[in-house]
Parts: structure tokens; sequence; C-alpha cells
């Protein structure tokens, strides 16, 4: 299927931008299938999701791949080929850190789930889009595939392949007008089932 997306002018995210960036995250994953039940307090998700977007923003900024609308509606984070999305000390300590936030048994399932989509990454070299958010407040004037496209053409520039993990079914066809494939299916042990997608270098 042909790539159907306009870019929308997008730039780096600095420092100044995280908290922008943690309210956006926070806001559209609130219902999403798999990290908004993982957090399964209702009254306490908004804060508990948020300390873990928290963490994973900040840690991204080590790579100049975050990238946010210029009016900070949507956010997209990459991670660059051969880069991960958090330090080995932030890896070592999230059991730690998630249990402090929210309690052993969603740090656990958590942890897990990380694991499950970790075993699933492919050895290619590769752009890999971890989070893909645009808040609820903007949805629906194309601002999240827009930031996609705009940052693909980097990717493609770089003669390089992309890969994602959707959580959420709806936006497999988005995903597949910008050139991804479906590559896998992974039913996690929290129930919901991620697709991951592939999109070859051009």
């Amino acid at each position: 299927m042909p790539f159907a997306y306009r870019p929308v002018p997008a730039r780096v995210a600095e420092p100044a931008d995280v908290d922008a960036v943690v309210d956006i995250l926070t806001a559209a994953f609130f219902e999403d299938p798999l990290w908004g039940p993982v957090f399964p307090d209702r009254t306490r998700r908004a804060e508990q999701a948020a300390a873990m977007w928290r963490l994973y923003v900040t840690s991204a900024l080590r790579y100049p791949w975050l990238f946010v609308t210029e009016g900070l509606e949507a956010m997209a984070l990459w991670i660059p080929p051969g880069g991960t999305e958090l330090t080995d000390a932030e890896t070592a300590g999230l059991d730690d850190f998630l249990t402090e936030v929210a309690g052993p048994q969603v740090s656990a399932d958590i942890v897990r789930i990380c694991d499950q989509l970790e075993e699933a990454h492919p050895d290619e070299p590769h752009f890999y889009l971890t989070l893909l958010a645009t808040h609820p407040d903007h949805r629906g004037r194309g601002l999240g595939m827009g930031l996609v496209a705009e940052v693909l053409n980097r990717v493609d520039a770089l003669g390089a392949p992309a890969y994602l993990e959707s959580t959420n079914p709806a936006n497999l066809p988005r995903y597949e007008r910008a050139g991804f494939v479906p590559r896998d299916r992974i039913t996690t042990d929290a129930g919901p089932v991620v697709t991951t997608m592939w999109r070859p270098a051009r």
C-alpha cells in the first residue's frame, strides 16, 4: 500500500519539553489495550504511568531522535540503530523503580512485557519507533502519522529500515499505509496481543 501521509513540521525534543511529552503519553495511553490496564488502579493510573513514561523520555534525550510537533501536540520516540531504550543502569534498576511507583505485581507485569518485546526484536540494525502519541485534545488532525512521515523521510535518507510494536489493533492500517508490514504477533502474559511491524529500507 503506498505511503499516504503528509509530513508535519517537527523538531528534536529538548529537556524543557519533558513535562509536555510525559503529559502527551499519559493522556494518550490511559486507555491503551496494553499500557492502560497494566496499571489496574484507575485512580492512580495517570500518576503511576507518568512516572514510567518520564523515565523513558528522559533517558531518550541522550539520542537526537525524540521528535515533537511544533505545538507539542504529538511526540514520536525513535531509538537509532545500536541504541537502547534505557541505559544499562536504568534497565538494572527498572524493577525496583516500578515497584516503588506501583507495587511489585505491576512491576513484575511490566518487566515481563518488556522482556517479551525485547525477545522479538529483529537482529538487523534498524530505527525503532518505540512510542508514538498524540494528545487526545489534538487527535484527528493527522499530527501523529504526519510526525511519523517526517521522521521516516530522515530514516529513508539514511537507507535504514524501521521497526515498531503496535499495542492497539486500530492502528495497524495506519502503519501499513506508512509502509510497515506485520512481522509477528506477541501474546503478552498480561493478555493483550502486540503486533510487531517492519518497514524495509528505502
